[in-house]
Protein backbone atom coordinates (compact mmCIF):
# COMPACT_ATOMS: atom_id res chain seq x y z
CA UNK A 1 0.00 0.00 0.00
CA UNK A 2 2.39 2.27 0.72
CA UNK A 3 4.78 1.73 -2.30
CA UNK A 4 1.66 2.24 -4.74
CA UNK A 5 1.09 5.41 -2.84
CA UNK A 6 4.88 6.49 -3.70
CA UNK A 7 4.67 5.49 -7.11
CA UNK A 8 1.12 7.19 -7.30
CA UNK A 9 3.18 10.66 -6.13
CA UNK A 10 5.93 10.41 -8.25
CA UNK A 11 3.27 10.24 -11.14
CA UNK A 12 1.92 13.48 -10.55
CA UNK A 13 5.02 15.37 -9.67
CA UNK A 14 5.99 14.08 -13.06
CA UNK A 15 2.93 15.28 -14.33
CA UNK A 16 2.61 18.42 -13.21
CA UNK A 17 6.94 19.08 -13.82
CA UNK A 18 5.74 18.17 -17.61
CA UNK A 19 2.46 20.46 -17.10
CA UNK A 20 5.13 23.64 -16.06
CA UNK A 21 7.35 23.31 -18.98
CA UNK A 22 4.16 23.05 -21.32
CA UNK A 23 3.16 26.31 -20.10
CA UNK A 24 6.65 27.67 -20.05
CA UNK A 25 6.49 27.46 -23.74
CA UNK A 26 6.52 31.57 -25.59
CA UNK A 27 4.15 31.13 -28.36
CA UNK A 28 6.14 32.53 -31.62
CA UNK A 29 6.05 31.68 -34.57
CA UNK A 30 9.06 32.76 -36.26
CA UNK A 31 10.59 29.89 -34.26
CA UNK A 32 9.66 27.74 -37.08
CA UNK A 33 11.42 28.95 -39.51
CA UNK A 34 13.43 26.71 -39.80
CA UNK A 35 10.96 24.08 -40.93
CA UNK A 36 9.99 26.74 -44.16
CA UNK A 37 11.92 24.62 -46.94
CA UNK A 38 10.59 21.59 -45.32
CA UNK A 39 6.98 22.60 -45.15
CA UNK A 40 7.34 24.25 -49.01
CA UNK A 41 9.26 21.55 -50.56
CA UNK A 42 8.99 18.43 -50.51
CA UNK A 43 13.07 18.01 -48.43
CA UNK A 44 13.11 16.67 -45.44
CA UNK A 45 12.29 18.08 -41.86
CA UNK A 46 16.12 19.05 -40.29
CA UNK A 47 15.89 18.05 -36.46
CA UNK A 48 16.29 21.64 -35.69
CA UNK A 49 12.99 22.17 -37.41
CA UNK A 50 11.53 18.13 -35.48
CA UNK A 51 12.85 19.71 -32.29
CA UNK A 52 11.29 23.20 -32.74
CA UNK A 53 8.29 22.05 -33.34
CA UNK A 54 7.54 20.05 -30.42
CA UNK A 55 8.59 22.88 -28.46
CA UNK A 56 6.17 24.71 -30.73
CA UNK A 57 3.59 22.07 -30.36
CA UNK A 58 1.69 24.20 -27.48
CA UNK A 59 1.16 26.94 -29.60
CA UNK A 60 0.25 25.23 -32.95
CA UNK A 61 -4.01 25.77 -32.30
CA UNK A 62 -3.47 29.27 -31.69
CA UNK A 63 -1.46 29.49 -34.71
CA UNK A 64 -4.26 28.02 -36.94
CA UNK A 65 -6.86 30.16 -35.38
CA UNK A 66 -4.61 33.14 -36.80
CA UNK A 67 -5.78 33.62 -40.95
CA UNK A 68 -1.97 34.59 -41.90
CA UNK A 69 -0.58 31.53 -40.55
CA UNK A 70 -3.15 29.19 -41.32
CA UNK A 71 -2.71 29.24 -44.63
CA UNK A 72 1.26 27.92 -43.80
CA UNK A 73 0.26 25.52 -41.20
CA UNK A 74 -2.47 23.69 -42.58
CA UNK A 75 -1.31 22.77 -45.44
CA UNK A 76 -0.78 18.95 -46.32
CA UNK A 77 3.22 19.65 -46.52
CA UNK A 78 3.23 20.81 -42.67
CA UNK A 79 1.24 18.08 -41.66
CA UNK A 80 3.85 15.37 -43.26
CA UNK A 81 6.43 17.37 -41.92
CA UNK A 82 4.83 17.44 -38.94
CA UNK A 83 4.32 13.78 -38.68
CA UNK A 84 7.66 13.12 -40.10
CA UNK A 85 8.72 15.12 -36.72
CA UNK A 86 6.52 12.83 -34.21
CA UNK A 87 4.62 15.75 -33.02
CA UNK A 88 0.45 14.69 -34.31
CA UNK A 89 -1.10 17.64 -35.82
CA UNK A 90 -3.74 19.31 -33.28
CA UNK A 91 -6.70 18.82 -33.18
CA UNK A 92 -8.58 22.13 -32.50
Amino acid sequence: MKASCIALCAVVVLLLAEAQVSMAVTCSPTQLSSCVSAITSSSPPSKLCCSKIKEQKPCLCQYLRNPNLKRFINTPNARKVASTCGTPFPRC
